[in-house]
């Protein structure tokens, strides 16, 4: 019987539910922890966007800001240093001496910030150091600079030296031979200037520091919409959790309040849509299944009476069938077995509607189980070692309701005799702190079909066959008192043939 709306079943105190059920719903019922839920992954998104984004300006920013303050300074040198070489007026052959002079006094008009010069013609080598060449200039750069053309110009590079980034230019040294077309050929002096570029490395480097800076304050800024956002969307999610867990407690009239029209709040509504389809639904069920409780209640109680009357009859009939003839006396029989049958039906149904009822009540006492095992087979008349061989731990004392302990086992040894074939073991003994009942048959076993649902009402393993010799309802009602016990019973096959039935009940 399912709990009503509105009720709160503790799972761990439930004796009806076996362990593995009753470890289902304690976990169910207990949020788990997500190191990595979806909280977390919300705000990573976020914040992995933010730092895309920041991330993207920053080096386009850098990227740009990098080229303009190289090009400015590189544009300026380059410029000022082919404006200091173009008017000079070169004589050839060249002195060293006079070239000396022109070659400090270009390095003095150095800007933006001062330059080292160096001249080449030929084998001499001048410059305002005390070196007469330059390790910075490349050969790369001399070619360009000394390439045989018809326009001779000057070139450029940026070099990365033990470090340091530099500036080099060349601009060839020309002379006109027209003035008035203005064409120049080149002498074959070349003019080298060293310039370094660590104060623009520096403010470059500054630039980078200041970006990094401020992309951290950024990010932690983005985090507080990043956690505004996740809890806007986690809420509506925590909410549907917390229905959807008191949905599954019985509470079938929960609701979730739904505002707003983003797909969370469809996705509310949808829920709220099908937890009123559920309540309706369910209700139903409930009801028909209280009026299908009380039915069978009611009808079993109301054949109590007559049944008893026949059944007085019938003995009585039973008595005299000998004197009567053949027919008559087989007749009376078949009467009296069957009425016998249907009063063990009425009282199994009566038993099964206190179970559903939840009113069948558990009287326990401290027992010795192997003795009410022994009280069972001899009122049962199971004796014959022939039929049922007992083998039963002595000394084991258990808290037992014993009529209910009598039904288990007599439910469990009677199925095994109609349906299993003899000699019917039955095992009792101490198992931890637990009591273990095993009855065992040497027939041809339960189809591994069937297994699942031997303890099912009515069931038939046969569809085909419609009476039995037993109510149909044994096995439901063993089932039953064991849970009430807090106990499993369990049913398989023997490896070597036969059913086995274990039963485990608390000490």
């Amino acid at each position: 019987m399912s709990p009503e709306p509105g009720t709160d079943t503790d799972p761990a105190v439930d004796p009806g539910a076996d362990p593995d059920t009753r470890r289902a719903r304690r976990r169910a019922g207990t949020p788990r922890l997500h190191p990595f839920g979806l909280r977390t992954r919300l705000v990573l998104a976020f914040l992995l966007v933010a730092a895309v984004g920041c991330g993207t300006t920053a080096a386009l920013t850098y990227r740009a800001a990098r080229n303009a303050i190289l090009e400015q300074t590189q544009n300026t040198a380059v410029s000022a240093f082919r404006d200091q070489v173009d008017p000079l007026v070169i004589s050839l052959p060249v002195n060293a001496d006079s070239l000396r002079d022109t070659v400090l006094s270009i390095a003095r008009q150095g800007k933006p910030r001062p330059w080292r010069v160096y001249a080449e013609y030929g084998t001499v080598r001048v410059s305002s150091t005390d070196r007469p060449t330059s390790s910075v200039v490349t050969p790369e750069l001399r070619a360009r600079a000394q390439a045989r053309s018809a326009t001779p110009h000057g070139s450029f590079q940026r070099v990365v030296k033990n470090g340091t980034p530099y500036l080099t230019m060349a601009v060839p040294a020309v002379f006109r031979t027209h003035v008035s077309q203005g064409t120049a050929q080149p002498t074959g002096l070349v003019f080298y200037a060293v310039m370094e570029l660590d104060e623009e490395e520096a403010n470059i480097e500054a630039m980078v520091t200041a970006a990094r800076d401020g992309a951290l304050p950024a990010l932690a800024v983005a985090l507080i919409p990043a956690l505004i956002a996740s809890r806007g969307v986690l809420r509506p999610v925590r909410e549907l959790r917390r229905a959807a867990h008191s949905m599954g407690r019985g509470r079938l009239d929960t609701r979730i309040h739904a505002k707003g029209s983003d797909e969370l709040a469809d996705l509310a509504r949808t829920f709220n849509e099908s937890a009123a389809e559920l309540e309706r639904s369910v209700t139903e069920l409930r009801n028909a299944e209280a009026r299908a409780r009380r039915f069978a209640s009611d009808v079993s109680h109301e054949l109590r009476t007559p049944l008893a009357g026949m059944l007085a009859v019938t003995e009585v009939l039973d008595e005299d069938a000998a004197g009567l003839d053949s027919d008559t006396a087989r007749a009376v029989r078949l009467i009296s077995a069957e009425t016998g049958k249907l009063a063990v039906l009425v009282e199994d149904l009566m038993e099964i509607s206190r179970f559903d009822a939840r009113a069948a009540e558990l009287h326990t006492d401290e027992v010795d189980a192997a003795d009410c095992v022994r009280k069972t087979l001899q009122h049962r008349h199971w004796t014959d070692p022939e039929q049922v061989v007992p083998y039963l731990g002595e000394g084991i004392r258990a808290r037992l309701d014993p009529r209910r302990f009598d039904v288990v086992v007599a439910n469990l040894v009677g199925n095994a005799l109609r349906h299993g074939a003899a000699p019917v073991t039955v095992r009792l003994y101490a198992e931890g702190d637990e009591l273990v009942t095993e009855v065992a048959d040497r027939g041809p076993g339960i189809h591994p079909d069937v297994l699942p649902h031997v303890f099912d009402r009515f069931y038939k393993a046969d569809q085909a066959r419609t009476r039995s010799a037993g109510s149909g309802l044994g096995l439901a009602i063993t089932l039953e008192n064991v849970r009430l016990h807090g106990g499993t019973v369990h049913a398989a096959n023997h490896p070597t043939g036969g059913a086995v039935f274990t039963v485990r009940m608390p000490l």
